[in-house]
């Protein structure tokens, strides 16, 4: 076992996040509170998780249920972190086109078979990836639409459809969410020993079918972050996803 479940744990956990809280604040980051809450909910949603999913795995009702659950939140999560008008929904496309074409794939093909203990963790995986692609992606094209607005107006000015004004700008600052998933696929066997190839090792899997399973990780990763790049890029693009305060939008 690789950490007991016990008193000793739960200081050590209280102590890290103090000081994680105490770092943000010392620092002015404001996050302080944020990162507080995010460590009170992870151990609560954790918890939770950890008594639901001994039973969702027996039923595959329930299973798809869960995966259901799983990819609303991460809508949800992804949509307010970018906007906080009505668009945000639209971060379903991004996670969607990312996630559903590689789980769908990997099942049809027999090789995460359809059982929650391995489809449960792998759509996890793949979900949490796409989401923080469509968060990095997304807020890095909208900012730099709000900060370089006139260098769209020159490119409209100068006879571009909005769409190709807009994507000049956006392009280069959303490919940027790309590079967490880069370095890491780079890095790993050298800088990094990710969870995966841990957590086989732990399990009693030899090296080797540890290091295929994070291999094929981390390039499905690689996919559905790529797709999910791309298509929130071509949404701020087409100003589908926008945060253009309700009244103005709807008044437009």
């Amino acid at each position: 076992m690789l950490l007991p479940v016990n008193a000793t744990l739960g200081i050590a956990l209280a102590v890290l996040l103090a000081a994680a809280v105490a770092a943000a604040a010392l620092a002015r980051l404001g996050h302080a509170r944020a990162v507080a809450l995010a460590g009170l909910r992870a151990a609560l949603q954790l918890a939770a998780v950890s008594y639901l999913i001994g039973w969702v795995v027996r039923s595959v009702p329930w299973l798809l249920c869960f995966l259901v659950l799983m990819f609303t939140v991460a809508v949800r999560t992804a949509g307010r972190r970018l906007t906080p008008n009505r668009t945000w929904w639209w971060a379903a496309a991004p996670l969607a086109a990312g996630v559903v074409p590689v789980v769908g794939a990997l099942v049809l093909t027999g090789l995460v078979p359809p059982r929650g203990i391995t489809l449960i963790p792998v759509a996890g995986i793949l979900i949490g990836g796409a989401l923080t692609a469509t968060v990095l992606g997304g807020r890095r094209a909208l900012d730099e639409l709000e900060t370089r607005h006139g260098e769209v107006e020159a490119g409209l000015a100068l006879g571009l459809l909005d769409r190709e004004a807009r994507m000049e700008v956006a392009r280069p600052a959303a490919s940027d969410a790309l590079l967490p998933g880069l370095d890491q696929t780079r890095t790993v066997g050298l800088v990094t020993l990710p969870g995966a190839f841990v957590g086989m090792l732990l399990g009693g899997a030899s090296p080797v079918q540890a290091g295929a399973v994070q291999l094929f990780v981390l390039v499905a990763l690689l996919a559905v972050q790529t797709a999910a790049v791309a298509v929130v890029l071509e949404l701020v693009a087409r100003g589908r996803l926008h945060r253009v305060p309700l009244g103005a939008a709807e008044g437009e």
